[in-house]
């Protein structure tokens, strides 16, 4: 199959930034989208070109640096899929392909495709930890774990912090990754220690470097591993009691 791309160019975060169009023949339908973009840099180095910039790691849907705008949709149009995992026989042959990266303050532009997603980084460093005591573990089965919390848990854990729902919401707010991170630790009998700490500092940061939730639900929509907006609604009812704690153990002083 052939296919068209109009593919996003920047040198630089200072630069303007415009499209290129290329034209790229012989494609197997059975390629990533990533294989596509590894095809066009081998032709362009080949032709004496800068290749295309743009993040990949483990290409299984795993790390989240595959962070595509394809189309005007984040990872392609291929629902619960990261950009790794799309392949070619989603296109029709002939297709034209528009290829952005994410479109967000909060994740400026490196170079072409690539962003910087360090914000994520700093919510997480803001509260997404348990304090371990030192000494001997205790004995696992010891600490009961109910199965829906379990399983609540490991749905919001599944968050690999690609941004596809910074990306697709108009807002480009950061509640259902931080909402993710908050739950997949306030769920469990291990991160009931810090739970309201931990909410109040991580949405607090959040805020700082996002934009507001209007509950578009463009998020969820987007997301790759399809978490679902009902965490940021526990977020949000989590933060207000840590809130409503706060104030009265202050007004105890």
């Amino acid at each position: 199959m052939n296919v068209s791309l109009r593919v996003w160019r920047q040198d630089g975060p200072d630069d303007e930034g415009r499209f290129e169009d290329h034209a790229v023949d012989g494609v197997s339908a059975d390629m990533s989208f990533l294989e596509l973009l590894d095809v066009l840099n081998e032709r362009l180095i080949a032709a004496g070109k800068e290749p295309v910039a743009f993040d990949h790691d483990c290409r299984e849907g795993i790390c989240g640096s595959c962070s595509l705008m394809i189309d005007g949709r984040a990872h392609g149009p291929e629902l619960g899929t990261a950009t790794c995992q799309l392949h070619m026989r989603k296109f029709p042959d002939g297709a034209r392909i528009v290829v952005e990266p994410w479109r967000a303050a909060a994740f400026p532009v490196l170079r072409d495709l690539v962003v910087d997603r360090s914000a994520f980084d700093r919510i997480v460093e803001a509260g997404g930890y348990i304090t371990a005591p030192t000494g001997s573990a205790p004995e696992a089965n010891m600490t009961r774990v109910p199965k829906e919390a379990a399983d609540a848990a490991m749905d919001a854990a599944a968050c690999i912090g690609c941004g596809a729902c910074v990306a697709a919401c108009p807002n480009r707010a950061g509640q259902l990754f931080t909402a993710a991170k908050i739950a997949h630790l306030g769920l469990l009998p291990q991160g009931q220690p810090e739970r309201d700490q931990r909410v109040l500092a991580m949405v607090d940061q959040m805020e700082d470097l996002f934009g507001s939730c209007t509950n578009h639900g463009e998020c969820e929509a987007a997301c790759p591993k399809e978490i679902s907006i009902d965490f940021i609604a526990l977020m949000n009812r989590d933060y207000l009691s840590a809130k409503f704690r706060n104030r009265k153990l202050a007004g105890r002083r």
